[in-house]
């Protein structure tokens, strides 16, 4: 029985998972009517709904403090501030139960929740906020084949929804704009596997300005970007030889760039998964999942051992699991 703590940015959330099988997943996310996320009025936050978040999910796994093994945190990538108050919460509650933690990158949870919609070897579009990935494994570790090389793509969504004063988060509105918009041109810069949002990002303001509908501004938004997004996925995916494309982060939730990854995959043959919606955005379920395989590979560490890392990237995490390591160890 292994319990999540997700804390990287404007959401704190907790999970409990047991053998594979997600028996809750509780969140509370941080919005706002204008502007964006603070960071240190995130963590105020995740401060303030840890204990209610946490009950919560007890109450909906059915089960009792005393089940829980071990605590899996969500301890980078992110915001130092927003990681330092789940960090916090994790270890109070560690030290009181008496059990280790297992320290969880975020940006590889992702990649491995995708499992539970049914790859098994996949080619990870990581579209998120702070981050845009393109994740596969290889000798050892989740290498990045792709990134971007400015702004995460949902920060870029986000930036022009607060310039068209449209709040936080800004994605599902954009998303709705665009469905009665026509197509404007716009900057699309992509450089082998890695994309660049901000050339873009100023012409949409210009445009913006100059009074062209926000209808047509977010359309022409939504197929510019998800069209490198797309290029950059495919073009990994015959790097790589592999025949599975899975999606992951909130932006993944948009029905456009799904639909998008759906024809490149049947075009060139491969499989196309996207986990639940609750699995995309940032959740606890998807850190206790791979929490619970790091821990029966006997990947923990003690309470005093445990420290918040934000700027952790996928590829400096050695991913032990995925080879037959298993470390014999007492706490």
């Amino acid at each position: 029985m292994i319990l999540g703590i997700e804390c990287t940015a404007h959401t704190f959330g907790v999970g409990v998972v047991e053998k594979g099988k997600i028996l809750a997943n509780v969140k509370d996310m941080l919005t706002t009517e204008s502007g964006g996320i603070i960071p240190l009025e995130s963590a105020k936050h995740h401060t303030r709904v840890a204990e209610v978040i946490y009950k919560e999910a007890l109450k909906k796994a059915g089960i009792n403090e005393i089940d829980i093994k071990a605590i899996a945190l969500s301890n980078a990538p992110g915001l130092a501030p927003c990681l330092l108050a789940g960090m916090k919460f994790a270890k109070s509650l560690a030290e009181k139960i008496k059990i280790p933690i297992v320290p969880v990158n975020h940006c590889i949870a992702h990649l491995e929740i995708g499992k539970t919609a049914g790859a098994s070897d996949p080619v990870l579009l990581y579209a998120s906020g702070a981050n845009t990935q393109i994740i596969a494994y290889a000798a050892g570790k989740y290498r990045i084949f792709g990134e971007t090389l400015d702004i995460g793509v949902g920060n870029f969504i986000d930036k022009f929804a607060r310039h068209a004063k449209l709040g936080f988060p800004g994605g599902p509105k954009i998303e709705e704009l665009a469905k009665n918009g026509k197509y404007l041109e716009l900057p699309y810069s992509i450089k082998g596997m890695d994309v660049s949002f901000s050339g873009m990002a100023t012409k949409l303001q210009q445009l913006y300005n100059k009074g062209e509908k926000l209808e047509d501004l977010s359309f022409s938004l939504q197929e510019t970007v998800f069209a490198m997004l797309v290029e950059a996925a495919e073009r990994a995916l015959a790097h790589t030889g592999k025949k599975e494309l899975v999606l992951g982060g909130g932006v993944a939730c948009n029905s456009r760039l799904q639909e998008m990854c759906r024809i490149m995959c049947r075009e060139r043959g491969a499989k196309f998964y996207c986990p639940a919606k609750e699995f995309l955005v940032d959740n606890a379920a998807m850190i206790a999942y791979l929490g619970e395989i790091m821990f029966n590979a006997g990947i923990f560490e003690s309470v005093e051992k445990i420290d918040i890392k934000p700027r952790e990237r996928t590829d400096d995490v050695d991913v032990k699991w995925r080879y037959g390591y298993r470390k014999l160890r007492s706490l």
